[in-house]
């Protein structure tokens, strides 16, 4: 996920916005995601292993 997008401040100069925020916000807290079956392998890869697939 890309970190930039949750890292903004948001300025709510409107009350009636600041409700839709607020309900948008408790709407999503109550729902669950769905389990994804992954249909390919996958590896995680960390440390030096990412710096030099980056740096190629």
């Amino acid at each position: 996920m890309a970190t930039k997008s949750i890292l903004k401040n948001v300025d709510i100069k409107d009350k009636k916005l600041g409700k839709s925020l607020v309900l948008a916000l408790e709407n999503a807290a109550n729902k669950r995601c769905k389990t994804v079956q992954l249909s390919r392998t996958y590896e995680d890869i960390r440390g030096e292993k990412l710096r030099k697939i980056l740096s190629q």
